[in-house]
């Protein structure tokens, strides 16, 4: 199993003035200490479990190329980029300049959006649930032709591309790997199945379920479900001293045995680093082999 560092939380004691350098630090400390992934959220405002919207909140892909350029070895991605916060074409641009200048590390986390109260603070598309979903699958369509040789237009309901020229295009291969974010089971399953290269599912009691039915899409689909990286959002907190490590090994590897491959998530109190140093000295080792 591979553990991911989501990083939700830009409000530290050092303040605005100091939030570059800590996150720097903190990448650099999940880099050096075995962290498979590190994911930032892409919103525009704070949400809500995590405190307030005036709270810091960095852009996405600007946070993931600076990101780049302090670490050398982990995947980068967001989890997850809302579909309708940038044109499709704009989007595979990005991701592809971060996966360029990352060395092959960028990843795509892609969802339908959810934030509609943010989406209408800034004046962002947020259409109603039926066509963000119609949206995001057109995005995919997109994502899977401009990241081939088919430079050719596409034509869908919402999204009109006269040319999908990518240059450069990304060094992963076949392209960055497609995450979808969600555990819907008529619409968002049916798309991993479809398009993904994983899937982004929360870590709740009914995980089994929600991965039985991905299991019957892939059947629909004409899909191997095996490859399909199945990966988790979670939360690790190793207590004040360390001492809930086992505990999260113990749950990590009841996750494996659902066929988890990936535990990715927020580290209780990663700000000061101690954390960060423990899932590296106590958990990270340990879960290798699940």
């Amino acid at each position: 199993m591979k553990v991911g560092l989501h990083i939700p939380d830009f409000t530290w004691d050092s303040g605005p003035s100091g939030l570059r350098d800590r996150l720097a630090e903190i990448a650099r400390t999940a880099d050096d200490g075995g962290f498979d992934r590190i994911s930032v959220m892409d919103h525009v405002w704070q949400i809500a479990h995590i405190g307030p919207p005036e709270n810091e909140m960095l852009e996405a892909y600007t946070a993931l190329g600076y990101l780049a350029g302090k670490t050398e070895r982990v995947k980068l991605l967001t989890v997850v980029t809302a579909v309708v916060y940038r044109d499709p074409g704009l989007l595979v641009k990005a991701v592809t300049t971060l996966d360029v200048l990352s060395g092959g590390r960028a990843m795509l986390g892609i969802g339908a959006a959810w934030n509609e109260e943010e989406s209408r603070g800034l004046g962002l598309l947020f259409p109603p649930t039926a066509e963000r979903f119609e949206r995001l699958e057109e995005a995919l369509q997109i994502c899977q032709q401009m990241w081939s040789e088919d430079d050719g237009p596409f034509e869908g309901k919402h999204y009109k591309l006269a040319r999908t020229l990518n240059s450069p295009q990304p060094l992963s291969r076949p392209h960055p790997p497609i995450l979808i974010g969600g555990a819907g089971e008529r619409k968002t399953l049916r798309l991993v199945a479809r398009y993904a290269d994983a899937c982004n599912i929360f870590d709740s009691p009914d995980l089994a379920h929600k991965l039985d039915v991905l299991r019957e899409h892939c059947e629909r689909e004409g899909r191997d479900y095996d490859s399909i990286e199945k990966t988790v959002q979670t939360r690790f907190d190793l207590g004040e001293r360390g001492e809930r490590s086992e505990q999260i090994v113990d749950h990590l590897r009841e996750l494996g045995e659902l066929g988890v491959q990936v535990a990715h998530g927020t580290v209780i109190g990663a700000g000061s680093l101690r954390p960060l140093e423990w899932m590296a000295e106590r958990v990270i080792p340990q879960v290798s082999d699940f």
